[in-house]
């Protein structure tokens, strides 16, 4: 075991972040009690939206199997280190490329 936690699951991750956000919004925290709060929704954040890519990515690969229910597991490279822009439901890069914003 390496000690570390395990991540939460991204429903728990959720409700954290939002009782932290309701924390927060009161404003009557101390300021290194906010920074740690913010820091800890920061964290909280990064894990959710990873997690919905995650779940973007295995409905992209179920679309493009033309619906057979068999499910191919998604594993991100070691070496990406930037999230991967994000694409609408069943676009496909080749077809229509990223947009950027202005």
């Amino acid at each position: 075991m390496t000690g570390e936690p395990k991540p939460p699951e991204f429903e728990q991750a959720l409700d954290e972040l939002e009782r932290l956000v309701e924390r927060l919004e009161r404003g009557d925290l101390p300021l290194d009690e906010a920074l740690r709060d913010f820091e800890r929704g920061v964290a909280l954040t990064r894990h959710c939206q990873g997690a919905l890519e995650t779940a973007q990515q295995r409905v992209e690969v179920l679309l493009r199997r033309g619906g057979r229910t068999e499910v191919q597991p998604f594993t991100v490279p070691e070496e990406d280190t930037g999230a991967p822009e994000a694409q609408p439901l069943g676009a496909d890069p080749a077809i229509d490329p990223p947009t950027s914003a202005p």
